[in-house]
């Protein structure tokens, strides 16, 4: 694994899955590609001391929920400015989806997302990162575990208690029956 062609070819076989977990664990594309450069640095200089007793995906997983909780933190210190339908300068016009047959269902199922994705933020780091590794990674309780470094039974917890909170919060604000 120390030679330049053999790192190439694994950041080929696992870039789409890096950039998948980053938009899903932070949330959003925004920096995804310096989130996804930092993840494969710190895959290649932890590569020497990278011992072979897990799978490369699990230990790049741990890496991946590493730079997706850095980058929570970065953003927590930074007050991010909401922009404005109103605001002539927010390039609003590029966000904006073109309509679609059925544009009311659309809404409705951006408007969920987007309910998703703001409980998803105020979870605890782990079971944000449980959530996502198993309901969008499809990844088993033991490569969750052996990722995060914990054990079966507090995966299993903390996918338990991330999964209330969100159904909670999202029934609470009529997101989800």
């Amino acid at each position: 694994m120390n030679d330049q062609a053999s790192f190439e070819q694994v950041v080929t076989q696992h870039q789409d899955m890096v950039f998948r977990m980053l938009v899903r664990l932070t949330g959003t594309r925004e920096n995804v590609d310096d989130l996804a450069q930092d993840v494969f640095l710190r895959l290649y200089r932890a590569l020497p001391s990278f011992r072979g007793e897990a799978l490369l995906t699990t230990y790049l997983h741990r890496i991946i929920v590493n730079v997706a909780q850095d980058e929570w933190k970065r953003r927590k210190r930074i007050d991010q400015r909401q922009t404005s339908i109103s605001d002539e300068t927010s390039g609003w016009e590029d966000r904006l989806h073109h309509p679609s047959p059925n544009a009311e269902q659309e809404l409705a199922t951006r408007e969920l997302q987007l309910r998703v994705e703001e409980e998803m933020g105020k979870l605890s780091a782990v079971e944000r990162s449980i959530l996502v590794l198993y309901h969008q990674e499809e990844r088993s309780y033991q490569q969750i575990a052996e990722s995060l470094r914990l054990p079966i039974g507090t995966v299993r917890t903390h996918l338990h208690r991330g999964r209330n909170k969100l159904r909670t919060a999202l029934e609470r604000k009529g997101g989800w029956r």
